[in-house]
């Protein structure tokens, strides 16, 4: 059904679905807005009434001390005459006069004033200097108070003479007008230092009230400036948004990736210029999906999949089917479908995307017809190996009998022509001999290199340090009186079979020593690098004879010499050892060279979890150069 005014389906609905993500921004800024209005609001109305009620509150406490130092003091006072309208009773007792009053008033101190000095105590419990003047001044009053109670018992028993001395003594040994003025005269710098730190605290409580109202102009200035510039930015991400609707029309229009979005009757409400094209859909027409395309979309599978997606909020990814699409042609299709929820009360959408992998699909066919027939390949050239693997195993064993017996008839024929062999003969006899028994050894390496590669491995852990300890130990015993300096860096535990790189360590520390025979002092040197996977990289290096780099593919072939055995014996077959091990390990081994300038060997265990996967013979062989 033709849109109104000439507006397509397509602009219709990308203008709505801006308009819903203009909608949820402006809501969101709304509400920002509106916490921002509410703090400011909190902080303009609780801020004053914080500081006020704080004022009123060091107000409070400024007059509860004012009155706990008008409360001493009048306790100390009331002690002193407590004690002093004591002893002015005995004195009018002993001048005569004598009456019920006066009596109750001479024995009265005795009676209150321990009580009276107690609460002086806890009501000065907080000053510590106080303390000490109230205990002392407790002291004197109880001295004063047994004089007292002295001054009147002789007072009752007539001893006029003994009572006078008593009050006497009393005024002279416990004298109460000095310590009541330390404790008064303390008490008075308290209410001094209290009434000016209330002053202070004051004075701040008035200066932040004062920068309050100023913060609260300030605040409301700027909540005032804040609104305006946002209601500007409204305007601005309002005609900002209607660009971006216009852009994205331009983009939906030009994805050449096949987009639909669908209602909940698989109804297509939007559709870009590359799925109208791919299945043959007017413009401004909104059929059901099952009716697009002729027939492309008739999968029931993939509607009720689109279905769940729809109403139980799944997903559908990557799911491939084959369409015969407008242009007659069977197409491989890649679907994927999610939901999409929209503003309100409207019913959510389900969007999705075809995506044609036709070529993908034949390109992944010849890619796997080739791997089937690399996997051919490899086994062919696998099997190969193992037959080679065989063969020299089994005539390396096979000519080991024929050499001992070459070697066991050289023998008779020297003894059965005894004395009588020329010099000639003898020469022959020896050049046979030494070949016999040059042929047995290069028969028992090839054995041992047979069997490098046939044996199964025992994985362990493997302590690199003691099998670098024995190999060095004994190639310094093959190497006699020389001087050799070594250089062993701490090396790893790692995992393996401890027999096949004890084999390596050998080779490689032997073949070290036995280069650097031409230096009178030789320089070997064992290192170890980690990397991040936790794979180890082990070296050795030495300052012996080198060789040139040109040659380094020969190293580890069999019977591959880069010297003369005249200059440097051996058989050609402990570097192919080490390459077969470090291979089987699922490593490699490298070497480094400059002639007369030293030889450097690596090679390279994998991690623990990846020993024993071994490399390719081209991988290998790219790891040895």
């Amino acid at each position: 059904m033709a849109m109104s005014n000439g507006e397509s389906m397509i602009e219709r609905s990308v203008r709505r679905l801006a308009e819903w993500s203009a909608r949820l921004k402006r809501s969101g800024l709304r509400r920002w807005r509106l916490l921002g209005l509410l703090s400011a609001m909190v902080v303009v109305v609780a801020l004053p009434y914080l500081i006020v009620r704080a004022s009123t509150a060091d107000v409070r406490e400024a007059e509860a001390w004012v009155t706990h130092s008008a409360e001493v003091t009048s306790l100390v006072y009331r002690i002193a005459f407590e004690v002093r309208d004591s002893e002015a009773a005995i004195y009018r007792l002993l001048d005569g006069e004598d009456s019920a009053n006066l009596r109750q008033r001479a024995s009265l101190a005795a009676a209150d004033t321990p009580a009276l000095v107690l609460r002086l105590h806890d009501m000065t419990a907080d000053n510590p200097a106080q303390q000490a003047a109230v205990g002392a001044l407790d002291r004197r009053v109880n001295g004063r108070l047994a004089l007292i109670r002295q001054a009147l018992l002789r007072y009752e028993e007539g001893d006029r003479a003994g009572a006078l001395a008593a009050l006497r003594d009393a005024d002279v040994l416990y004298r109460l007008t000095d310590q009541i003025g330390t404790i008064l005269g303390n008490e008075g710098k308290l209410l001094s230092e209290r009434r000016a730190a209330s002053a202070q605290r004051a004075f701040r409580s008035n200066v932040i009230l004062g920068v309050t109202c100023v913060a609260q102009l300030l605040l409301l200035a700027i909540i005032v400036l804040v609104s305006e510039w946002q209601i500007g930015r409204r305007i601005e991400a309002e005609a900002a948004e209607n660009r971006a609707v216009q852009r994205a029309l331009m983009i939906l229009e030009a994805v050449r990736e096949p987009i639909a979005l669908l209602d909940d009757e698989l109804r297509i409400l939007l559709a870009n210029a590359a799925f109208r094209e791919l299945y043959g859909l007017p413009e401004g027409v909104r059929p059901t999906l099952m009716e697009a395309g002729d027939g492309a979309w008739a999968d029931n599978g993939l509607q009720q999949r689109l279905r769940d997606v729809l109403l139980r909020d799944r997903e559908l990814w990557d799911y491939e089917l084959t369409q015969r699409t407008m242009d007659g042609m069977e197409r491989r299709v890649v679907i994927n479908a999610r939901r999409v929820e929209q503003e309100g009360d409207t019913a959510p959408v389900l969007l999705l995307t075809a995506s044609d992998v036709t070529a993908r699909a034949l390109v992944e066919q010849q890619v796997k017809e080739l791997n089937r027939q690399l996997n051919g390949k490899i086994e062919q050239i696998s099997d190969a190996n193992r037959e080679l693997e065989a063969f020299s195993y089994s005539v390396s064993h096979d000519l080991r009998a024929p050499l001992r017996h070459v070697a066991g008839f050289i023998t008779k024929l020297e003894r059965h022509l005894g004395d009588g062999v020329d010099a000639t003969a003898q020469h022959y006899l020896n050049v046979v001999r030494d070949a016999a028994r040059r042929m047995a050894e290069l028969i028992d390496e090839l054995l041992v290199f047979s069997r490098l590669g046939r044996g199964a491995m025992r994985l362990q852990t493997v302590d690199m340090q003691t099998l670098v300890d024995e190999a060095r130990a004994l190639a310094e015993s093959e190497a006699g009186e020389r001087r050799i300096v070594w250089k062993i860096a701490p090396l790893p535990v790692v995992v393996g079979d401890a027999n096949m790189l004890r084999t390596v360590w050998q080779n490689l520390l032997g073949n070290a020593v036995k280069y650097t025979g031409q230096r009178e002092v030789a320089h070997i040197e064992v290192n170890v690098q980690r990397d991040e996977e936790g794979g180890c990289t082990f070296s050795v290096s030495d300052d012996g004879v080198g060789f040139d780099m040109a040659y380094a593919d020969k190293l580890f072939g069999v019977f591959q010499r880069l010297h003369k055995p005249t200059e440097f014996p051996g058989n050609g077959i402990g570097l192919a050892n080490v390459r077969r091990i470090i291979v089987r390990h699922g490593g490699r081994v490298w070497a480094h060279a400059e002639p007369g300038k030293g030889a450097t060997f690596y090679f390279y265990l994998p991690p623990a979890d990846r020993i024993g996967e071994e490399h390719s013979p081209a991988v290998a062989a790219r790891g040895s150069t």
